[in-house]
């Protein structure tokens, strides 16, 4: 196997990292805090991607001369949708079905369902395409067998800023404080003044946020279908609960070494034997380490 061939494996994992990192985070976030198991995660990942769908239409019919532009507010756009949806999820539904693991679990599988048919209904029953802008054409060729394309290095860089703004929001301010509390301690967080329900709401919205960032730059790979949230919802699960509920950096990790094993595997094995040899190796280390790799001690 030559250096040019490992270099690009290397990549696709990396751009599969991307978007799993992207989708995990949220889901961790809110795993993590509340313990709400949201199967609806992935429509919001597809809600995101109708988002930048339609920041392209409408620069496209309106604003041809801006669209080279449209990718940064289709992102900003899926953000915004996603969260005020998410908080109002919270608001309306979720906050009634706290310590009811399975009636949440239901409950957001029956919303899944619900946004699937109204994806069909008023967006299309087909999958659709963003156009690619014309800064994201081509590919970087650092030597004459690797060709990486354009379009992939600006989702890993969205990644990665995205990784640290949540990080920075985490660790570096006094809402972060705030979730962390609650995180650790919920009792003793309210009883130190702090409004738990307030933060659950918010943080949720931020954890769907998160997943509309992943549906937007999630354009840039594929079309997007009223049941593409389905395709990456359980890989989802997967990745946060190999790294540990409640660690970021697990979550990161977990996501970065199953992105890189779906490629090499997906390389030397059909795509079925690649995602059965990945939960395999999975069921193994979690049998040996139930809490995830990077399991966090935590007060209940």
């Amino acid at each position: 196997m030559t250096f040019d061939v490992l270099a690009m494996q290397a990549f696709t994992g990396l751009s599969i990292f991307t978007i799993l990192m992207l989708m995990a985070l949220g889901l961790a976030i809110v795993f993590g805090l509340m313990g709400v198991i949201n199967m609806a995660h992935g429509e919001l990942m597809a809600m995101g991607a109708y988002c930048s769908y339609g920041a392209a239409r409408f620069f496209e019919n309106f604003a041809p001369s801006m669209m080279d532009y449209y990718v940064f507010v289709g992102i900003l756009l899926a953000f915004v949708v996603t969260s005020a949806f998410g908080f109002l999820l919270e608001r309306g539904l979720i906050r009634f079905l706290y310590k009811r693991p399975l009636d949440t679990l239901l409950a957001t599988w029956g919303l899944s369902l619900v946004l699937q048919q109204v994806y069909r209904q008023f967006i299309s029953s087909k999958e659709v395409e963003v156009p690619t802008v014309s800064w994201l054409q081509g590919a970087w060729q650092p030597t004459d067998g690797i060709a990486l394309p354009l379009s992939r290095i600006f989702i890993v860089v969205l990644a990665i800023v995205t990784a640290a703004a949540v990080y920075w929001l985490l660790f570096r301010t006094r809402w972060g404080l705030r979730i962390r509390a609650v995180t650790q301690n919920r009792a003793m967080a309210g009883a130190a003044g702090i409004n738990t329900a307030r933060v659950d709401a918010y943080t949720f919205a931020l954890g769907c946020g998160l997943a509309g960032i992943a549906g937007s730059s999630f354009t840039m790979l594929a079309s997007t279908g009223p049941t593409t949230g389905q395709h990456y919802i359980v890989d989802t699960f997967i990745v946060v609960v190999f790294g540990g509920v409640e660690s970021l950096l697990g979550t990161i990790s977990s996501a970065f070494i199953i992105g890189q094993m779906q490629s090499w595997f997906e390389f030397e094995l059909s795509g079925s034997m690649a995602r059965a040899s990945i939960l395999l190796l999975v069921i193994v280390v979690l049998f040996f380490r139930p809490n995830g790799l990077f399991a966090t001690k935590v007060r209940r």
